[in-house]
Formats: C-alpha cells, sequence, structure tokens
C-alpha cells in the first residue's frame, strides 16, 4: 500500500500545487492569519470528502448529461467573477487587518464555495480521481480511508503554507504588500471567471449547433 500511496500524494500534490481559484483567494486570507490555509482546507473538504464517496458511486455520469458541464462552468465563472471583484475593490479601497473574516467571506466559506464552483475540480476527480479511487479500493476501506486522508493533507499542507507565507509578506512589507496580494489575485480569479464564461458560453452553443439539444 505504501508505494501506491506515495504516488497518490506525488499526482495528489500536482494537482493541488498547480495555480487556480482557490490558491489566489488562500493568498487574500493570509493577509489576516498565517492559519487562515488550514480552514479554507477543511472548507475544501466539506465538499471533497463526500465527492470522493459519491465519484467511487458512478458521480461521473452526471457530468455526461446534456448541459451539465457548460451549466457547472458558467455558474462557477459568476462565483469567481463575484469575488474577483471583491478582492480588486478592496485592493483600491484598503482593509483595516485587524478585522475578522466572517460569512460569505470567511476562509472556511471560500474553500467550500471555490470548490463547488470549481467544474474543472470535478472533472479532475472523475478522471485522474476515479482512477486513483478504485485503485485505492484494491486495499480495501483501509486503503480508501489512507487515500482520502492522504489526500486531503496535501490540500491542508500546501494551502496552509500559502497563507503563513502571506502573512510573513504582510507582516514584514505592510499593508502595501496586502493590497498588491489581493489586487494580482483578484485579477487573476477575474480571468479565471471570464475563462469559465467562455468556455461555458462556447458548450451551451455547441449543444445548440448540435441539433438544438436541451439544457
Amino acid at each position: 500500500m505504501i508505494p501506491f500511496l506515495l504516488e497518490a500524494v506525488v499526482i495528489s500534490l500536482s494537482g493541488v500545487m498547480a495555480p487556480g481559484p482557490l490558491s489566489a483567494r488562500t493568498l487574500s486570507h493570509g493577509h489576516r492569519s498565517p492559519h487562515a490555509g488550514a480552514v479554507v482546507a477543511l472548507g475544501h473538504g466539506v465538499v471533497e470528502f463526500p465527492l470522493m464517496a459519491l465519484t467511487l458511486f458512478g458521480f461521473g455520469a452526471i457530468l455526461d448529461v446534456s448541459g451539465v458541464r457548460p451549466g457547472l462552468l458558467l455558474a462557477g465563472g459568476l462565483v469567481l467573477a463575484w469575488m474577483g471583484v471583491g478582492m480588486v475593490r478592496l485592493a483600491r479601497q484598503g482593509f483595516d487587518a485587524t478585522v475578522t473574516d466572517t460569512g460569505a467571506g470567511s476562509p472556511l466559506w471560500t474553500g467550500i464555495a471555490l470548490t463547488g464552483a470549481n467544474p474543472y475540480f470535478l472533472v479532475w476527480w472523475v478522471t485522474v480521481g476515479a482512477a486513483l479511487l478504485v485503485r485505492a479500493a484494491d486495499f480495501g476501506a483501509m486503503g480508501l480511508l489512507m487515500f482520502a486522508i492522504a489526500h486531503w493533507l496535501c490540500d491542508l499542507g500546501w494551502l496552509w503554507f500559502m497563507s503563513a507565507a502571506a502573512f510573513g509578506g504582510t507582516r514584514w512589507l505592510g499593508a502595501r504588500f496586502s493590497r498588491i496580494v489581493h489586487a494580482v489575485c483578484g485579477g487573476f480569479l477575474l480571468l479565471a471567471a471570464l475563462d469559465f464564461l467562455i468556455d461555458g458560453t462556447r458548450q451551451v452553443m455547441a449543444l445548440f449547433g448540435n441539433g438544438g439539444a436541451s439544457l
């Protein structure tokens, strides 16, 4: 089992460390707390652990239903645009570093929302993730449990590291550094939102172009 887990960790890290909306938002939370990434990882796990179980029981078939993929892309794009605009506005107006994130702006909500709103995350799980789950199942329930824990620990370690790095930068370089981080990360989210919306729109047009399939 150990060779498989090592392989799974390497594959998981390749996905976890890839730049994305969750990474960008985690950096923005890091200006307030070095531990924000750990809370983001908890929110990520709220979505990811149930998704692992669903994937094991054939969730991937849902993504093959006409209209589901473009619908997820468009919804995800709107969520990313909303968060991106908020971050850019915060970078321009400044912020109070002593204020604690709550509600829709909290690290926990970030983990839940950006995980659930990312269709590429779902696609990863019904392709690469599903293959890893099948191999983990060869080792029984313990194999599945160990894989789930190992994969999430990769998320936890990377997100925690990023928030700690952002916090250190804010502490030593001041509020200007935090505003730059917010502006850059907000811009990244807006670009990601545009990519999601364009991709989703193209898929909707393709559906109508192929015989007017309904959404």
